[in-house]
């Protein structure tokens, strides 16, 4: 019994929760205004500390299987390329100030595209976890899953990526193998993903806050 409970200390979905309730701290007062790296202060949510915590979530995009393949895809690159900014700018604001200077905010590969992107990935997890809660017999986790794509990631994606993803619907795991592939009970689950729905939104009110302030509009 206590290697079973001691085997789901460290589930995938327990680490990322972990790692978005850090990052939403980051977001309280007093460390709303300014965090910082080593010795030196900054204003702003620290991109390598986002990062960090976005490069936890992909593992979930694979416990869906080949529905989300292309999700999956999108999102690690994205990360990726975010991961290597960070070695140059301190904050999320500064790719954002960036892309303004040079007039390259929508365009493709540019840092403020790519942090659209993952932000877009963030808040599918979200909307596929508070679908997911409100499965049950007659409320499939592929009704979940849809319903939570057609809300967050298809307005944004061609009538072929679409397609790919609607029809992939029907290669979803059931609720039993997600929480076999995710090594979590009912119970667990549960307060799990609530965790990770709390810690991150105020997250992606943050990213969309900076486009806002900055008179970009969200609907790309």
């Amino acid at each position: 019994m206590f290697e079973e409970d001691d085997a789901r200390l460290n589930t995938p979905l327990l680490v990322i929760t972990e790692a978005f309730e850090d990052l939403a701290d980051l977001l309280k007062p007093p460390c709303k205004q300014r965090c910082y790296l080593g010795d030196e202060s900054v204003d702003g949510l620290r991109l390598d500390a986002f990062c960090n915590a976005c490069t936890h979530v992909s593992v979930l995009f694979g416990c869906l299987g080949f529905a989300f393949k292309f999700a999956e895809m999108e999102y690690v690159s994205k990360v990726r390329d975010l991961v290597e900014a960070s070695k140059t700018f301190n904050t999320l604001q500064n790719i954002l100030d960036l892309d303004v200077e040079n007039t390259t905010v929508k365009k493709p590969g540019s840092y403020s595209r790519n942090l659209r992107r993952v932000r877009q990935g963030l808040d599918l997890i979200r909307a596929i976890f508070e679908q997911f809660l409100m499965t049950n017999e007659c409320y499939s986790l592929k009704d979940a899953a849809t319903k939570a794509y057609t809300q967050v990631c298809a307005p944004f994606h061609t009538w072929t990526v679409r397609t790919a993803v609607y029809a992939g619907m029907y290669t979803l795991p059931t609720r039993d193998q997600l929480l076999l592939r995710l090594n979590e009970t009912d119970q667990s689950v549960e307060k799990n993903m609530r965790r990770y729905m709390e810690a991150s939104r105020p997250i992606i009110d943050y990213i969309d806050k900076l486009y806002i302030d900055r008179n970009i509009k969200l609907d790309w």
